[in-house]
């Protein structure tokens, strides 16, 4: 077992909290997580399973059945889901609990939150977010699909892929186009997909993360009510980039967990594996990887505590905070989940090992809620504003 050591940032409540997230991890994931891994997807009941042990809406209002608690309940939760052996399986429940509920727990009205918000927190509703497109990932602002007033009702018409938990999701909080060109005309709609016109293309075959499935979408002239609407017209782009940063938290605890369990993983191996009549521990060169992989472990686990801490205060420094740790994880748990596979040799190579499925896992971290280019450039720009004004 890695020796955790004792944070100044989390209390006795927290770690109760791991304490039990560990035991739905060890009961409800790690058992199917190869079989999940193969089939492409989890089970849906996995969902109210989440529900009951309070995992799905953790920094909500008890007024919708969530838990009221902060920041740091979430990444004690995604550390301790990351060591599930199944990174898919933590994406799809955050997806879920994160991504897709967190503007409409910020921004929606009653009548939205009660349909919707409150069912997805019992388990009972899946949501997705639907933001990225063919032709806009990163650039949010380039989105085109379209929602055109009509009456009473929008028309929404495009496609959406990347979608995580997209195939099966029963709603999306869904970025539309209502306006000119650029991030003004961008808002947010609560889109429920048994609506005539919609449609779910393939399940996208990923490298990574393949218990979470991910689809591309389409939308054929599909009417929703205008009420659907989550807080202002015009205002979606705020909404979304005022929200991804609860996203890269939960990428950044997620990178924490799985370098904290791949490392030990990689202690017992390297205590029970001999090589030329000694165990792997004993050898010099592994000691001092072993030490490195550590270092790299805390030094992002005190970012990422950081930037819980500066979200939980509301301070405008979190949105730098959480770009450094989420940049500064998905380096090293690349470097983590690279070490510790070599470590493992041909043992490492071996699908029926969770190594390798975490060395393709981890990969995806530099990607998804904002690339690490896209990291560097809000990082640049905090350091260029500070400049100007010293």
């Amino acid at each position: 077992m890695y020796p955790r050591q004792p944070s100044v940032y989390l209390s006795e409540d927290h770690e109760v909290f791991r304490a039990t997230v560990a035991a739905f991890v060890a009961r409800e994931i790690q058992p199917h997580a190869a079989d999940w891994e193969a089939a492409g997807v989890f089970p849906r009941d996995l969902y109210v399973k989440a529900a009951k042990t309070g995992l799905l809406g953790l920094r909500y209002e008890p007024r919708w059945g969530g838990s009221g608690l902060d920041y740091f309940a979430t990444v004690v939760l995604c550390e301790e889901l990351a060591k599930g052996d199944s990174i898919g399986t933590a994406v799809g429940l955050m997806a879920q609990s994160e991504f897709a509920l967190s503007a409409l727990a910020d921004e929606a009205s009653d009548e939205l939150k009660a349909a919707y918000l409150e069912p997805a927190i019992r388990g009972e509703l899946i949501g997705a977010i639907g933001v990225s497109e063919p032709g806009a990932g990163s650039d949010v602002a380039a989105i085109c699909a379209r929602a055109r007033r009509d009456g009473d009702e929008y028309v929404i018409s495009g496609q959406k892929t990347f979608i995580s938990n997209g195939t099966r999701a029963d709603f999306l909080t869904l970025a539309v186009r209502t306006g000119e060109p650029g991030p003004r005309g961008i808002s947010l709609v609560v889109f429920p997909t048994d609506t005539p016109g919609f449609s779910v293309g393939r399940r996208l075959d990923k490298l990574g993360a393949r218990a979470s499935d991910t689809g591309e979408l389409f939308f054929g002239d599909c009417r929703i009510p205008a009420a659907n609407l989550i807080g202002e017209e015009g205002r979606g782009m705020r909404y979304i980039l005022a929200h991804f940063a609860g996203e890269r938290l939960v990428i950044a605890a997620l990178a924490v967990g799985a370098m904290e369990h791949l490392i030990t993983m990689g202690l017992d191996y390297a205590g029970a594996r001999h090589a030329f009549g000694d165990a792997l521990w004993n050898f010099q060169t592994w000691r001092h990887r072993f030490a490195d992989m550590a270092t790299r472990l805390e030094a992002t686990r005190l970012l990422t505590y950081q930037a819980a801490d500066l979200l939980n205060r509301r301070d405008p420094a979190a949105e730098v905070a959480v770009s450094m740790a989420k940049l500064a994880a998905a380096q090293a748990a690349q470097f983590v989940a690279a070490e510790v596979l070599q470590l493992h040799g041909g043992f490492g190579q071996m699908e029926e090992s969770p190594v390798p499925r975490y060395y393709r896992d981890v990969a995806g971290f530099s990607v998804g809620a904002g690339t690490s280019e896209i990291m560097r450039e809000l990082v640049a720009r905090a350091l260029t504003t500070r400049s100007s004004r010293d």
